[in-house]
């Protein structure tokens, strides 16, 4: 249950002094909600801001999809997408499996 969803009961049938604070502390520390609420591993970080681009193909995402069924010439399996992010334009590059460098280099 959500914390606003329990206040909003206790108003309805108690009142005492400083009685926000310590419900909130009691949620806070509720063993129920502690372990559905449990964090494995390390801590993420803060994320960073992206300045949104200015021209078109400032700023790009890439991506591959691979294990795909093979098809087409030379049996292809693996796309790379590009995304610009000021247009969102999409462009698809089909290989097979990963390419090495000079076939990234080639297109």
């Amino acid at each position: 249950m959500r914390e606003d969803r329990t206040k909003e009961r206790v108003a309805n049938t108690a009142l005492w002094l400083k009685w926000e604070q310590e419900l909130s502390e009691y949620i806070k520390n509720f063993e129920r909600c502690q372990k559905a609420n449990r964090r494995n591993g390390k801590a993420q970080g803060l994320l960073q801001y992206i300045e949104e681009p200015k021209h078109p193909w400032e700023t790009i995402n890439m991506d591959w999809v691979t294990g795909l069924v093979p098809g087409g010439k030379g049996n292809l399996n693996a796309c790379m997408i590009i995304v610009d992010r000021f247009s969102k334009s999409v462009n698809l590059e089909v290989y097979f499996t990963y390419p090495n460098r000079p076939q990234l280099s080639y297109k």
